[in-house]
């Protein structure tokens, strides 16, 4: 069956990502737990800690299925009860100021053969905003959408500006990237098995573009004003996470494995009250990148 399909493609992105993140930290594992949700399914979390480069980083796997709750069910407008959802979910930590934080998730969402659809994205998160590198970013990903659709990466494009946004901060979370969502054929020109490789796609694309941005800045020298900056911006990613996302959110709502689900926190961020950086230095250079509409193309 189809679903079985994504879930099988989706375990192999979650190997290979892993493997290629091992030889590109040098030093850190990935630890497995397997688990089992109540109520149907589990998955595989992978979390690597401690590191050369990687402080904090998870690669996770799910397939669940079961009874959908009440508040997914408005939420998502539907009025089925069964569903299925498999994913791979991917946040990296870095313990370098320099290197970027990165978030990766793709999954497949089913009710029944009327009602399903594929989201995900990709964002990069960097603590020191390196214009070069953010045009890398979204060179990469633009190159993968035109694989499908040459219209796929304005639109997604735009959807992630929006989507990682921290209202209260009036801020991106980082430089933004991709993000979709209820993917289906008659919403993009394409059959399921077209826009199942699209995923694969963006699952594939996540190792050669974090590779290359690790090798770029991890031997920069930095300083503790620097480190204590990173910290600082730790702390809009967990806001972001805590407040507004929408996995987080179904995670929980579907009585979800809490340590996998959370593991897209780092392991250390800091709140200083009402930090502003001084006129012109680079951590004000990145706050005046830190909006949505830029080309970075």
């Amino acid at each position: 069956m189809f679903k079985e399909e994504v879930a099988e493609k989706y375990q192999q992105i979650q190997d290979e990502i892993c493997r290629g993140l091992e030889i590109a930290d040098g030093k850190g594992k990935f630890e497995e737990e397997i688990w089992q949700r109540d109520g149907g399914g589990g998955g595989r979390t992978r979390i690597m800690q401690n590191g050369n480069v990687i402080e904090k980083g998870g690669v996770n796997f799910s397939a669940v299925y079961g009874k959908l709750p009440e508040a997914i069910k408005k939420a998502f407008n539907v009025t089925e009860d069964d569903f299925f959802a498999t994913g791979v979910s991917i946040v990296i930590h870095p313990n370098h100021p320099m290197v970027p934080i990165i978030h990766m998730n793709i999954r497949y969402f089913e009710l029944n053969e009327e009602t399903r659809w594929f989201g995900g994205g990709i964002d990069l998160t960097p603590h020191y905003v390196f214009e070069n590198d953010a045009r890398f970013f979204h060179h990469k990903l633009k190159q993968a959408c035109n694989e499908h659709s040459e219209d796929f990466y304005a639109k997604f494009k735009a959807h992630a500006d929006d989507y990682f946004f921290i209202k209260h901060r009036n801020e991106t979370r980082g430089v933004g990237g991709i993000f979709y969502d209820r993917l289906k054929p008659d919403n993009t020109n394409l059959s399921w098995q077209q826009i199942l490789d699209f995923s694969l796609t963006i699952g594939d694309t996540f190792l050669p573009i974090y590779t290359e941005l690790i090798d770029r800045n991890r031997d920069k020298d930095f300083t503790e004003l620097q480190k204590q900056w990173q910290y600082q911006r730790r702390s809009r990613y967990v806001e972001f996470n805590l407040v507004y996302d929408s996995g987080t959110k179904f995670g929980l709502e579907t009585n979800g494995r809490i340590e996998s689900i959370l593991m897209s926190l780092p392991p250390q961020a800091n709140w200083g009250y009402n930090v502003q950086p001084e006129v012109d230095s680079e951590e004000y250079k990145t706050m005046q990148l830190l909006k949505k509409g830029i080309n970075w193309i």
